[in-house]
């Protein structure tokens, strides 16, 4: 049949059929035309004998171009593209090449010279995960989930750890950066919700881990990652840079966790979360179904696992700052206050991942290191070099009782104010008041708060005030306050030592 080559079955049934049957019947019954038959009988090799070479159909439209022009071209530089060879052609000789007919000659050409004569090409080698040997860690942009807290637009990442053997997975939601709170937090909330420590720890290249020197540095992880990893028992590894594949058992996870928080938000038919709490509690729900199919080969590993040691350890970055006079200290972009007894002190200042900020507790000098720690919320520095400002009115409170008339052109004023209400509050005042006056007004209200500890309260009657239409005014909010009890009440039972039992204690002594 046209088409269709003839085996050596056939040509031997013709051959046979030949000496008893004319050309055209032994043709017919071998399964070919007679046409083929006379070539046959022409040359009565069989066809696996006789390979006949294809020869070119039309003239070679790059035989006078491919070795004197091209190349000379593909010899010094493997990784220019066909096309472009076929642009230089068009420029140097448009006679001869006016349009792009012979592109997918030219393709084929330079595919199969790279075949024969290209560099050589990397090779994967697939891996037989061991149990219990290596954990991988890595940080994804989650933006594209397009989650939402209270309707506001949520800039996340997600940090992401999975056992390369059970494929064990832990996964928290990160504000800010890959920096090294971030990764030693998660990745010790990680280990201690497993219940164990593997043997190598293995990420791309993490500033926050590496300091990203050349290839030979000796001393590329950071101290601090090197601690934490000796802490832990664990090895410290990284893949190549521009080689994914390396920590490609934690990279394919990351596309499957995101494919899959992206369906369950499709069934919950809302993307939008009350709080940022909620939709971590769902992150970890989510997590904690698709590990429960892993439950035989978790197992397994659990059984290759190194103990936990006895704690934890550092999760968070230490900052020395100094509180300057203007009752804050500046870090990362961020104006953090302080209390006033601190200005001129020089401290370190924690940083953790979270939204908890600065703790402003052991001071190098000026203060006792048995100060209670005091935690502000934490804030982020914006992109555009625009200062923030994330202030604590009862730190200046005092300052601000005495010089009241800096609030109406103080640089952080806005961010004074507790809640909305004050802030609607100094919005009609300084509409309604001279500067002045609304100033005064306005610190009364403040210093009420503070001192009688009635910020949510003080709130509520200001709304209320402003709902009627009056201007808040604190010597009149301060009646309708709920009085604070100040004295104890007289039914506190007390339960005195009798004095017989100070005297055994020193008989027992001597």
């Amino acid at each position: 049949m046209p088409g269709k080559p003839v085996t050596d079955q056939q040509v031997r049934v013709y051959m046979t059929d030949r000496l008893q049957h004319s050309q055209r019947v032994a043709a017919a019954r071998a399964g070919f035309s007679e046409r083929t038959a006379r070539r046959i009988d022409a040359d009565p090799r069989l066809p696996s004998q006789r390979p006949a070479p294809r020869g070119r159909t039309v003239p070679d439209p790059l035989e006078a171009v491919w070795e004197p022009v091209l190349l000379p071209i593909l010899a010094r530089d493997p990784a220019v593209q066909a096309v472009t060879l076929l642009r230089h052609l068009q420029t140097s000789d448009p006679e001869a090449f006016p349009d792009d007919r012979v592109r997918r000659t030219l393709e084929r050409r330079v595919r199969d010279w790279r075949a024969l004569n290209g560099p050589e090409r990397d090779v994967i080698f697939r891996q037989t995960p061991e149990p219990g040997r290596m954990a991988l860690s890595d940080f994804t942009d989650a933006n594209e989930l397009c989650v939402t807290i209270a309707g506001q637009p949520l800039e996340q990442r997600l940090y992401h750890f999975v056992l390369a053997y059970s494929g064990w997975e832990h996964a928290a939601v990160v504000l800010g950066g890959e920096s090294f709170p971030a990764l030693a937090e998660n990745l010790q909330n990680a280990l201690w919700t497993l219940g164990g420590v593997p043997g190598e720890h293995r990420t791309d290249s993490l500033s926050a881990a590496y300091r990203n020197l050349d290839a030979e540095a000796a001393a590329d992880v950071t101290k601090r990652y090197d601690a934490f990893c000796a802490h832990y028992g664990m090895l410290a590894s990284r893949n190549n840079p521009g080689e994914a594949h390396e920590n490609g058992s934690v990279e394919a996870h990351n596309n499957h966790l995101k494919v899959a928080l992206d369906q369950a938000l499709i069934l919950r038919g809302s993307r939008d979360f009350a709080d940022l709490a909620s939709w971590r509690r769902f992150v970890d729900e989510l997590v904690a179904r698709r590990n429960r199919r892993r439950e035989s080969a978790v197992r397994i590993e659990m059984a290759a696992l190194r103990p936990l040691p006895a704690r934890r350890t550092t999760d968070f970055t230490e900052v020395v700052a100094r509180v300057t006079k203007t009752g804050g200290f500046l870090v990362h972009q961020v104006f953090y206050s302080a209390p006033s007894q601190l200005i001129g002190k020089r401290s370190n200042r924690r940083f953790a991942s979270g939204e908890t900020g600065p703790c402003l507790r052991r001071p190098d000098r000026g203060l006792s290191r048995s100060d209670p720690c005091r935690h502000a919320p934490r804030r982020r520095g914006r992109d555009d070099g625009t200062r923030v400002h994330c202030v604590n009115y009862r730190h200046v409170i005092h300052a601000l009782r005495r010089k009241p008339q800096a609030l109406a052109g103080s640089v952080y004023r806005d961010g004074l104010f507790p809640r909305s209400e004050y802030a609607e509050a100094w919005v009609a005042l300084s509409a309604a008041l001279p500067r002045r006056d609304a100033c005064r007004r306005m610190v009364d209200l403040l210093w009420l708060a503070h001192e009688e500890g009635c910020e949510a309260e003080l709130a509520a009657l200001i709304a209320q005030t402003l709902g009627h239409g009056e201007l808040p005014e604190a010597h009149a909010l301060r009646s309708k306050l709920e009085p604070r009890r100040r004295e104890l009440p007289d039914d506190t039972p007390v339960n005195l030592t009798d004095l017989a039992r100070f005297d055994e204690l020193l008989e027992a002594r001597a």
